[in-house]
């Protein structure tokens, strides 16, 4: 009978022990994954998280002391027991972790040296109170254990990598006719892809880096995956967190033409200076050929005092420039607005809302009619462009609109936010938790930001109790009446709460700016 028991107690340490040491690594590799695979950004996760962090291992070092002091092992079973339901009681993910080979051989790593260190730990101790101490003690080593296997994998990524950047460089290579477009900036890049691939679809076979497929290995897999002999342009979306980054994926796609949409203290916090930023992106025009085009944006002072040393074509929404829109008129039902290149004007209309939306217009315009594509041409493709999923997307509904600027604020998109939210008729409610990764202006332009909310908006729902106070500060300098101002824990709070204002009869205007990833 106490074999039996014996066996069972081994048993439910052993299912115990599994189950916490699985759900602890895998939240930590989805954090990992969400954080980019950099240790320097996860341990700031952790930092930002201690208290979550120390509550799911606090029960982990139990155990560990309970295998170490006494010989009954139940209470370890329990400790780890409260340490799964503790780990399995996280908010629904928005983004789910993703099993990329990557991952996957991460997790096969992991796994050996959890087995080596339970090996060792067999062969020196046997059996015991400490040999069962230092395997509890694996649920602890799992708030390390991605960084450690990517550190170990570190050399098989990078000869995997080489392997597949120099498959997507052939391809690149063996296409001699094709066009290849780099687009980069610190916002509008995505918005301004999308519009340019329906302006020269009018006339090319185009290819884009789809969603936000803008790091070097995103860029290889579209190049390795779709890109093939039809394709006439090749529309490369370039996102940087770092110095070299843009140069790394022009060094593969080698790009025509350029165009760099803005620079702005977006990932402030990894790139350390603006003069990093600026320099980043303008590694794009140093990429380009003698013959190839930079289209620059010169509304962006930081680009317009910047010289690129390349055959430049400029736009913006101020005049002056080899293209430019003016007469702009924004209704709720979409917006007007007259080109101007050399001698020649044409009238545009988009179902598009607001003058940032005209300025990405305008630059992917000038593209396009770069390439052949005649401004007459382009009236109808203009006319017909749609919102980009959670750019200033207008969803309409019974007595109620929302506006859902939800991807990655920043703030000058913050701002065209609040000015499109200006010109709409209604109730006007902002949802917000701020912006992010802004180093350290980031308290300072969040409540610049909730200023500029006082002058628009009739509520304000700050989302996040930590990301509250630089909003709630920008609303307060304003003189902002507190009745008006809530504070939710989640985005649903908010939203219900949302629901529940009484707007006297007027018509609701909600304002989604921003969604944080999981990891914040």
């Amino acid at each position: 009978m106490e074999l039996i028991s014996e066996i069972l107690l081994i048993i439910g340490l052993a299912v115990s022990l599994t189950a916490s040491v699985t759900t602890c690594f895998l939240r930590y590799m989805h954090m990992f994954q969400l954080n980019s695979y950099h240790a320097s950004e996860q341990f700031k996760w952790i930092r930002q998280n201690i208290g979550d962090v120390a509550l799911r291992h606090c029960f982990g070092l139990a155990a560990v002391l309970c295998a170490a002091l006494t010989d009954n092992y139940i209470p370890c079973i329990l400790f780890l027991t409260v340490s799964v339901l503790f780990s399995a009681n996280v908010k629904k993910a928005k983004k789910k972790l993703v099993f990329t080979p990557r991952v996957i051989r991460m997790i096969v790593t992991s796994a050996v040296i959890y087995l080596a260190i339970a090996g060792v730990s067999c062969l020196v101790f046997s059996a015991g109170q400490i040999f069962v101490a230092i395997i509890c003690g694996l649920q602890i080593l799992t708030l390390f254990m991605p960084m450690l296997a990517n550190l170990v994998n570190k050399p098989v990524e990078a000869a995997i990598n080489r392997r597949y950047i120099n498959d997507a460089k052939r391809i690149i290579d063996g296409l001699p006719n094709l066009t290849v477009v780099g687009l980069t900036g610190s916002y509008g890049k995505t918005s301004t892809k999308f519009y340019l691939e329906k302006l020269l679809g009018a006339k090319y076979n185009v290819l884009m880096t789809p969603e936000s497929y803008n790091t070097t290995m995103g860029v290889v897999k579209v190049v390795r995956g779709q890109l093939n002999a039809t394709h006439e342009i090749f529309l490369c979306e370039m996102g940087a967190k770092g110095v070299g980054e843009i140069k790394e994926i022009c060094d593969i796609v080698k790009p025509k033409h350029g165009i760099i949409t803005s620079i702005g203290p977006q990932h402030l916090e990894t790139f350390k200076s603006i003069e990093n930023i600026i320099r980043t992106k303008f590694e794009l025009a140093d990429s380009l050929p003698d013959d190839g085009m930079i289209f620059l944006n010169y509304d962006n002072e930081y680009i317009r005092n910047h010289n690129s040393g390349k055959i430049t074509v400029s736009y913006s929404l101020s005049g002056g420039t080899d293209y430019y829109a003016d007469n702009i008129s924004v209704s709720e039902n979409g917006t007007k607005f007259t080109i101007h290149h050399g001698e020649e004007s044409r009238e545009f209309a988009t179902k598009l809302i607001g003058s940032h939306n005209v300025q990405n217009i305008v630059g992917a315009i000038a593209v396009a009619n770069t390439l052949g594509v005649s401004l007459a041409e382009l009236v109808l493709p203009v006319k017909r462009l749609e919102c980009v999923p959670h750019r200033l997307q207008i969803i309409k509904g019974d007595n109620k609109t929302i506006i859902d600027d939800a991807f990655n604020s920043n703030p000058s998109g913050a701002k065209a936010a609040l000015d499109t939210l200006a010109v709409l008729d209604g109730y006007k409610i902002l949802i917000t938790p701020g912006m992010v990764e802004l180093g350290e202006k980031e308290f300072e332009l969040n409540s610049k930001f909730g200023a500029q909310a006082a002058d628009v908006c009739d509520f304000v729902i700050a989302v996040g109790e930590r990301r509250a106070p630089p909003i709630l500060d920008g609303l307060n300098s304003k003189c902002y009446p507190l009745e008006q101002t809530y504070t939710a824990k989640t985005l649903e709070e908010a939203l219900a709460k949302a629901e529940m204002i009484k707007t006297g009869g007027k018509k609701k205007i909600i304002l989604l700016e921003n969604d944080l990833p999981d990891n914040y």
